[in-house]
């Protein structure tokens, strides 16, 4: 195990400033990376910079970013999660790796878990500097995630607030938000006790993370489809972390996916639900990326 620095660091991201965390080991040479960045409306410091700290003692680089509109990267309109600059915002962090003079450009790995393993799948696929991908508990398809909770959401409602919200706009108005967690009757993004609780442990850990989303949000995840891109992924090596018992990111979905990805690829299960990977399961799933990344990014 390597000792490793810590340090936040800024760069552009499309003229947005994104905040990171840059973990650096304490190792002579050119070293392998790995960019990384949480899910639906999280910050760097909701749990996942555990990771971050498991990947740089076992002797990589990793830059943990913010995305922009969260935590402490720059954008407008804040807690506005739009996946295609997210997408953008992986590949620009994925040039200031690049530009690291400790860092061999060759070797470069993502990470991303949730909202954020649907980023990496389209990352992986569209952008060959990514060497592997660990894609965690992902987001396959929102139009699917949406049918899947069509009898506990008032459609009706839901279109007449995104109209409202849209008019409001055009208005110069600020964004309507939703509620990421918070009881059944609100009407919560997500709903659930697990959720909930994961969601309010994120708040204590990062004091940069807010329980809302713009209402334009749960457009933009209704219209992502990250799993179309799942064959594109090749030959980039490929492993997917699934919990067996996702209700969020549902099972049957993820496994279909990888199912259809071209190798080369990897699966590694656990039982639990979603947020089980982050908590119950993190020596497990933490261990798993840590094997994947050392082998394929060669390094000791």
């Amino acid at each position: 195990m390597y000792p490793y620095k810590k340090e936040k660091v800024k760069y552009l991201s499309d003229g947005s400033t994104i905040t990171a965390l840059l973990n650096t080991p304490e190792r002579a040479g050119k070293l392998p990376a790995i960019v990384m960045a949480h899910g639906y409306g999280l910050t760097k410091k909701a749990y996942i910079d555990r990771f971050a700290e498991r990947f740089a003692a076992n002797g990589f680089v990793v830059v943990l970013f913010d995305y922009r509109n969260f935590g402490e990267s720059e954008g407008l309109p804040r807690q506005e999660v739009n996946p295609f600059l997210q997408i953008d915002d992986f590949k620009n962090s994925l040039t200031f790796a690049t530009t690291l003079s400790n860092v061999d450009a060759e070797k470069i790995g993502i990470w991303g878990t949730s909202y954020a393993g649907g980023n990496v799948i389209v990352t992986a696929a569209t952008d060959r500097r990514v060497k592997c991908v660990v894609s965690q508990v992902p987001t396959i398809s929102g139009y699917e995630n949406t049918n899947r909770k069509a009898l506990t959401e008032k459609s009706h409602l839901f279109w007449k607030t995104v109209q409202e919200d849209r008019i409001g706009r055009l208005n110069g108005q600020e964004a309507m938000m939703k509620k990421l967690v918070g009881p059944f009757e609100d009407n919560p993004i997500y709903p659930t006790q697990e959720a909930r609780d994961y969601y309010e442990g994120a708040f204590r850990l990062s004091p940069y993370f807010k329980n809302e989303v713009t209402v334009r949000s749960t457009e933009y995840s209704r219209m992502y489809e990250p799993g179309v891109y799942i064959t594109q992924i090749s030959p980039t090596p490929l492993l997917m972390v699934v919990a067996l018992t996702d209700v969020v990111t549902p099972t049957d979905l993820i496994l279909n996916a990888y199912e259809r990805a071209l190798e080369p690829k990897k699966l590694f299960t656990v039982k639990g639900g979603h947020f089980s990977v982050y908590l119950d399961h993190f020596e497990q799933t933490s261990q798993q990326a840590v094997d994947f990344f050392l082998e394929q990014l060669n390094s000791d």
